[in-house]
């Protein structure tokens, strides 16, 4: 049995330029932390209100352990969905410690059974010396451990996060990803994490669901999402990719700055895309090239070299950061990837493998 099953799920507000939601179907398995992105307004955060309850659908059906909790004749409330929720904004009680955040959700047990598992949840999230402060006494990071440690401590069916690092500064929300990450697992919790930030993602989640304008992208491990985008709009999100130009020809994929033995079965002339990241392209300085060096954006370990082919076409490519070519310099670009590349036609994959050479 799934821990979350979402059926043709549907919701629109009233003067929306389309669906927020738009028949999305998925599932989650027990155990398993799945992570919702894409960019502001896709519909992310809708489908988890869907699922905690605190909006209702037009259309669609909900399971959390398999009980229908919504769809087109019921709805259960979110006190009794058996769901946990954690927020970017935290929302601890000022005027309880962070032992009294936690017990907040254990009213109905008794005193001490509720006393042994704030204290055992406190020690997971490394809070226990922690207890007796009140939240204005804690750093973000330790407020957003006791907003964790109180979600968890009813034991919730399903814990669904929205946004909840985007209040830390950077390295404080990497900090946070590990460590949280680490509890879910440790307590084998099945979580729904939304995100927009694409790395965030690809860290926190078994899976992603990658949302666009209310549709679901695609569902998939980070790798497959990352390195078999379905979607052009998927290669771009997750990858900041480039679209280079190209045709389909009995040897691959016939393009300006040369062949992509990548056959993919299309008529020969067939107009494709491929999706370049700055790992996949490669240059050497050569004054008959086929580019030029537009700019060198220094990222610390690497260089990134914005490049310009003759066609106008812009590219990225990375080389490490003890090797400086000037901008202005005349190049020869290539791709350089030595795996199968994302390749799309009227916006959605095509497969193929590459060749040997």
């Amino acid at each position: 049995m799934n821990a979350l099953d979402i059926l043709q799920l549907c919701k629109h507000y009233p003067g929306g330029a389309y669906p927020a939601v738009d028949n999305i179907s998925l599932s989650l398995p027990d155990g398993e932390i799945l992570a919702l992105v894409g960019p502001s307004g896709c519909g992310k955060t809708t489908t988890l209100r869907l699922v905690a309850g605190l909006e209702r659908p037009d259309n669609g059906e909900i399971r959390i352990n398999g009980e229908v909790v919504a769809s087109n004749h019921l709805f259960v409330p979110p006190e009794k969905r058996g769901v946990g929720m954690v927020f970017q904004e935290h929302a601890l009680f000022p005027h309880l410690t962070a032992a009294g955040n936690v017990a907040f959700g254990l009213q109905k047990e008794s005193r001490s059974k509720s006393q042994e598992k704030v204290r055992a949840i406190l020690s997971l999230v490394g809070l226990e010396n922690l207890a007796e402060r009140y939240p204005h006494e804690l750093s973000g990071g330790e407020r957003q451990r006791v907003a964790l440690a109180r979600a968890l401590a009813p034991e919730p069916v399903l814990l669904l996060m929205d946004e909840p690092f985007s209040s830390l500064d950077a390295d404080l929300r990497l900090e946070m990803r590990e460590q949280v990450r680490g509890i879910l697992k440790a307590m084998r919790a099945t979580a729904v994490f939304v995100t927009h930030d694409q790395e965030e993602a690809l860290y926190m989640g078994d899976r992603l669901a990658v949302f666009q304008r209310g549709h679901l992208e695609q569902v998939g491990a980070p790798e497959e999402i990352f390195h078999a985008s379905q979607t052009r709009f998927v290669a771009e999100f997750m990858g900041n990719s480039d679209f280079l130009p190209g045709q389909a020809c009995a040897a691959g994929i016939r393009t300006e700055i040369g062949v992509l033995p990548q056959p993919l079965g299309l008529p020969e002339g067939t107009p494709v895309e491929i999706a370049l990241r700055a790992d996949d392209v490669d240059f050497e300085p050569d004054t008959q090239g086929n580019a030029v060096i537009v700019e060198r954006l220094f990222r610390g370990a690497h260089n990134v070299y914005r490049l310009k082919l003759d066609s106008g076409q812009r590219l990225h490519v990375m080389h490490p950061h003890i090797q400086i070519t000037q901008a202005g310099t005349r190049a020869r670009a290539f791709i350089n990837a030595g795996h199968s590349l994302a390749v799309f036609h009227n916006g959605r994959a095509v497969s193929g493998e590459i060749r040997p050479k």
